[in-house]
C-alpha cells in the first residue's frame, strides 16, 4: 500500500488527544489524564485541524463539543486505537515491561469458575500487572465502572446505571439452596408450596438476585422476602450452611465453593434465570490491559 506523505503530519499523539477530549468531556480533564498542560493539548488539536482543513470542535460551546466531522472520525478510528493499545501492551509484556493496573468488579458467584480462571490465564502472560478484584452487588459495581474506579465488572444486570455497555456472558437457573441435612436436601426437585416461608433467608432488596425474585409473579410473596436478610450472597450461603434456613438462589451461587454441606434442589414449575453480564463503560475507552483480560474470559 502506498503511503500518503501528507498523512504523516497526523500521528498517534493527535489521535490520542482527540480521543481523550471526547472521552473525558473537556480539554482540562483530558490534559490531566494525558499528563500534559491544557495549552499543549489545545495546540495539538489546532495542528490536527490545520492538517485536515476543518474544525474538530465547536468552540462556541462550553465545554467545546466535537463536530460531526470529529465524531465520524472518532467512531471510525476507535477500534483501531483499541487494537493498537492491545498490541503495544502485549509487546511490552513480551519485552518484560508490561506494567499496568487492572481493577475488576464481580459478583461473588462469578469468581470461582469464571473470573479466577481468566485471571490465571491473564497472569501467566502478564505477571507484572497489578490486579484488584472487588466483589459487591451489581448496582454498586456498575457505578464504579461508570466513574472509572473499576475497568470493568462481571455481575448481574445493572438497572440504575445507564452509562454502561452490558453484554451477556452466561445464565444459570434458580433453585432451592439448603443445608445437606435439611429435609428437602435429598429430593430431586421440590414445589414452591413445600418451602416454609419462615425458613427463607433473603438478600438485600438492592441486589440483582432479590430484584429478580421480587419481579417474578410465579414466586409467592411469602417466599420473596424472609424473616432473615443478608446483604451479600456469601453471608446468605454461610447462614444456609449453618442450618439457619433456605433460599431461592441461582445454581452457581449455591455451588460457589463446591461445598458438600450445601445442596441445590431443582424447583418444579419455576422458569427463572439469573444472567451474568460483562459491564463496560459506554463513554470511556476500555484500557488495553482490560481488553487483554476480556480476551482471557473466552479461554
Amino acid at each position: 500500500m502506498k503511503i500518503n506523505s501528507a498523512n504523516l503530519n497526523i500521528n498517534l499523539r493527535h489521535l490520542r488527544a482527540l480521543q481523550a477530549i471526547w472521552t473525558y468531556g473537556s480539554f482540562a480533564q483530558a490534559a490531566t489524564e494525558l499528563g500534559v498542560v491544557p495549552s499543549a493539548l489545545s495546540e495539538t488539536i489546532r495542528q490536527f485541524e490545520a492538517v485536515i482543513g476543518g474544525a474538530l470542535f465547536d468552540r462556541s460551546q462550553r465545554p467545546p463539543a466535537p463536530t460531526e466531522l470529529a465524531l465520524g472520525f472518532l467512531r471510525e478510528t476507535a477500534p483501531h486505537l483499541d487494537g493498537l493499545d492491545q498490541a503495544i501492551f502485549r509487546l511490552q509484556s513480551r519485552a518484560g515491561a508490561g506494567h499496568g493496573r487492572l481493577a475488576i468488579g464481580c459478583t461473588p458467584s462469578a469468581i470461582s469458575d469464571l473470573v479466577a480462571p481468566a485471571l490465571s490465564r491473564f497472569r501467566a502472560s502478564h505477571p507484572q500487572v497489578q490486579i484488584r478484584v472487588q466483589d459487591d452487588i451489581a448496582e454498586q459495581l456498575a457505578r464504579q465502572v461508570s466513574s472509572g474506579e473499576l475497568d470493568l465488572a462481571i455481575a448481574g444486570r445493572a438497572l440504575q446505571s445507564v452509562d454502561l455497555r452490558q453484554t451477556e456472558i452466561r445464565r444459570d437457573r434458580f433453585g432451592l439452596a439448603c443445608a445437606a441435612g435439611h429435609p428437602l436436601a435429598g429430593r430431586a426437585s421440590v414445589r414452591l408450596a413445600e418451602i416454609d416461608p419462615s425458613e427463607v433467608i433473603s438478600l438485600d432488596r438492592s441486589t440483582g438476585t432479590q430484584q429478580l425474585l421480587a419481579s417474578c409473579a410465579a414466586v409467592p410473596a411469602a417466599l420473596r422476602h424472609g424473616p432473615v436478610e443478608a446483604y451479600s450472597t456469601i453471608a446468605q450461603i454461610c447462614m444456609i450452611r449453618a442450618g439457619l434456613g433456605v433460599a431461592l438462589l441461582p445454581h452457581n451461587a449455591v455451588l460457589l465453593f463446591g461445598d458438600p454441606a450445601l445442596r441445590f434442589v431443582e424447583l418444579e414449575g419455576l422458569d427463572l434465570w439469573r444472567t451474568i453480564y460483562l459491564l463496560l463503560p459506554a463513554q470511556r475507552r476500555v484500557s488495553a490491559v482490560a481488553r487483554v483480560f476480556i480476551d482471557c474470559l473466552d479461554g
